[in-house]
């Protein structure tokens, strides 16, 4: 079993990307010196009447400074995202990590790769980009030219976006994207909504391209002990005895024709 920690960390900097999405740096050795790509942490809350701690993925990891970065969306006061918008340098924000089983690099090595993220899906391509170091074709998704985490993409990997109204790049989704550019790969990996994840199943099955995705599902302990964020498998999970896996034990990392979506 992977070592965690629970540690409290503290913010280095925080900054808004625009839309309600905030970029935050973290100080915490021990964590990141475990982390790895598609992995998350579980950050607590101030505010005791929130008891469950908010699981968010891991957008960049300096190992060597101890240092993790991590973007979020802000959706409501209930979420305690709100609550972390207003963390500023030198406050103390207690973590729990890395948490999760990350993308397999592995299976990346000597082919050609899809880097695939939509929406709150697209921060934990960032460490997967610096870790394959410009072997990789990026297609992001957006829904209009407000992007954000485009420029750290382009440093490391071969960048293509698609937004939904056509007003940067492609107009369409990611696989519009692929089509209309052409795009070849033997391996796809993939974060963002359901729908999108469904979507780059089917195609990556037509394709015969290797498929794993991240899943977006809520969480409580983060650990796996409350099976609140269970998907549909296609096989037996030994911890249930039915067709169920846990995202946040089991992934949030799959192969593709592991899971039901």
């Amino acid at each position: 079993m992977a070592e965690k920690f629970k540690e409290t960390a503290r913010v280095i900097s925080q900054e808004s990307l625009g839309g309600q999405i905030y970029s935050m740096w973290i100080q915490t050795e021990q964590i990141a010196a475990a982390a790895k790509p598609g992995q998350f942490v579980s950050v607590y809350c101030k505010n005791e009447a929130k008891l469950l701690p908010r699981p968010i993925s891991l957008c960049e990891i300096d190992r060597e400074n101890g240092r993790l970065r991590i973007v979020y969306r802000v959706t409501g006061e209930a979420t305690g995202t709100e609550e972390f918008s207003h963390y500023q340098a030198g406050d103390a924000i207690e973590l729990l990590g890395p948490l999760g089983n990350g993308f397999p690099l592995e299976r990346a090595k000597g082919k050609r790769v899809f880097l695939i993220g939509g929406g709150i899906g697209i921060p934990p391509m960032v460490q997967l980009a610096k870790e394959l170091d410009d072997k990789a074709v990026a297609i992001m998704g957006y829904r209009n030219a407000d992007t954000f985490l485009d420029r750290e993409l382009s440093e490391h990997a071969t960048l293509y976006v698609a937004t939904e109204d056509g007003s940067l790049g492609t107009k369409g989704n990611v696989i519009d994207c692929i089509r209309e550019k052409d795009l070849k790969a033997d391996v796809l990996f993939a974060c963002g909504p359901t729908p999108m994840l469904r979507a780059l199943k089917a195609y990556a099955k037509e394709a015969g391209i290797e498929c794993w995705i991240s899943m977006e599902e809520r969480m409580a302990c983060g650990i796996g002990a409350c099976l609140a964020c269970v998907c549909k498998s296609t096989e037996v999970d030994e911890h249930s005895q039915v067709k169920n896996k846990r995202v946040c034990k089991e992934g949030p990392v799959f192969l593709a024709d592991d899971v039901e979506l």
